[in-house]
């Protein structure tokens, strides 16, 4: 599903226009990107966590060139479903 897609489905359920709800997702966006990149975790109870998880320096391999590189610790944004979602997707099969 994508994002216009997203926006036209709530837009149908919820008898709102698909511009404010396309400016409330765009923000929503913003506002997860803006936290993370603060440091800050962003928390959706009953769906899920944006986190930043940490990720320790390690060796890397360029096999062409077979020369070995450090690669630095660095952050990366991750999404962590809360319990409930799992569970509604593991019921999918």
């Amino acid at each position: 599903m994508t994002k216009a897609e997203v926006v036209t489905e709530i837009s149908h359920n919820l008898g709102i226009e698909k511009a404010a709800v396309l400016a409330t997702i765009e923000e929503l966006m913003v506002v997860v990107k803006d936290s993370l990149a603060k440091g800050e975790n962003v928390y959706l109870r009953g769906f899920g966590s944006f986190i930043i998880r940490k990720r320790a320096e390690k060796t890397g391999r360029n096999i062409s060139k077979k020369t070995t590189i450090i690669i630095p610790a660095h952050n990366i944004p991750a999404f962590k479903p809360a319990k409930v979602f799992m569970e509604d997707v593991k019921k999918l099969k």
